[in-house]
């Protein structure tokens, strides 16, 4: 049974929560992005340390898809390699305001960063098992994931609506 009064108060603030709800959805997708820029370029730069192209060697040596990395380069080249890439995603998926283009292009590289470091979740041994901590890392991803595919279709999207808004001010022949 509902409380009438209850009710009430709940109606009575929803006008207040609806006239914010899109200065929450600009802060929410300005977090989702930029978290992701953040990170991106921190994780990059990580990737030039020692520890960090060590700890990453387990997951990349299993993986069908950067194994070859080993190959044609040191552990530590491979994983500069990473992290330029990292660093570049991060940094074009940055300049959304000048470009909504690149920036979308960027959130879907980012988007298949997030993909080969779900995949590492098949590709490894033991990756999974309740003793091995990067797991618990790599299923983080998937929420990245998540952003990076929201990012880019916001940022698509205004590329779109500019270039609709744009046709619409030039006059017709």
């Amino acid at each position: 049974m509902t409380n009438p009064a209850t009710t009430a108060s709940v109606s009575a603030s929803l006008p207040f929560i609806h006239s914010k709800s899109g200065l929450l959805e600009r802060a929410g997708l300005s977090v989702l992005r930029y978290g992701l820029v953040l990170l991106l370029v921190m994780w990059g730069g990580f990737k030039f340390a020692s520890f960090e192209a060590e700890g990453i060697q387990p997951l990349v040596s299993h993986s069908p898809l950067l194994s070859w990395l080993y190959s044609v380069t040191s552990v530590q080249g491979a994983s500069n390699l990473i992290g330029v890439v990292e660093i570049t995603t991060g940094l074009l998926m940055a300049s959304r305001r000048w470009w909504p283009t690149v920036s979308g292009y960027a959130s879907l590289s980012a988007a298949g960063i997030f993909l080969i470091t779900l995949s590492f979740l098949v590709t490894t041994p033991g990756v999974l098992e309740p003793t091995n901590p990067s797991g618990g890392f790599l299923m983080k991803d998937l929420l990245l994931l998540g952003a990076a595919l929201f990012t880019a279709g916001e940022a698509l999207g205004e590329t779109s609506r500019r270039t609709d808004a744009s046709s619409a001010r030039t006059p017709s022949s």
